[in-house]
């Protein structure tokens, strides 16, 4: 299990657009129809990742915790799926429907949103307020497969809640930490 950190994007980064297909309803769905009101969670992630999969229930918790209080969550994955066939799209569909995602998992076939994006790691995560300005570029919390720290979203969680409630995000973010993008 590889260990790669993620890019530190500098805060206040615009999103950069896209329309990918959406796996679970094989839909083309636009960065401007999925973003949330107050916010927007992008995701990187993938099916097989063991740091991912620690982190899963999480995920589904943290979307329905935000997506009422006007953050919305999206999923990306832009891993190889030539090399790395259980990333396909049509096991993201089964993935998505088994951990209960209430938030689209698009798939990122060109690999050109994760470049846009700097992802480096799954997961990846990307916190954009209203106008999709980045407030926050980190990890979801100290919890990593076999350290004995239990997943709580504290980080990410504290970001989402400060987005919320309009007050300053702490800027000393630490990066995320999970298996490098599997590149073509």
């Amino acid at each position: 299990m590889a260990r790669t950190e993620s890019n530190m994007l500098p805060l206040g980064t615009k999103a950069p657009d896209f329309k990918l297909l959406d796996t679970v309803d094989d839909e083309m769905k636009s960065l401007n129809e999925l973003k949330g009101t107050a916010g927007t969670l992008i995701m990187f992630i993938c099916n097989h990742c063991p740091f991912v999969v620690h982190v899963n229930p999480q995920l589904s918790q943290l979307a329905k915790n935000y997506i009422a209080k006007g953050i919305n969550c999206i999923a990306i994955s832009s891993n190889d799926v030539e090399n790395y066939p259980q990333d396909a799209p049509h096991l993201m569909k089964k993935n998505a429907i088994d951990n209960g995602y209430i938030f689209p998992y698009l798939y990122d076939q060109t690999q050109d949103v994760a470049k846009a994006y700097d992802a480096a790691c799954t997961p990846d995560f990307f916190l954009f307020d209203g106008d999709l300005k980045l407030v926050y570029a980190g990890q979801l919390d100290d919890s990593r497969p076999g350290n004995g720290i239990p997943v709580t979203g504290k980080d990410i969680r504290a970001a989402m809640n400060a987005l919320v409630n309009n007050e300053t995000i702490d800027a000393n973010q630490k990066p995320s930490m999970g298996c490098n993008i599997k590149w073509k």
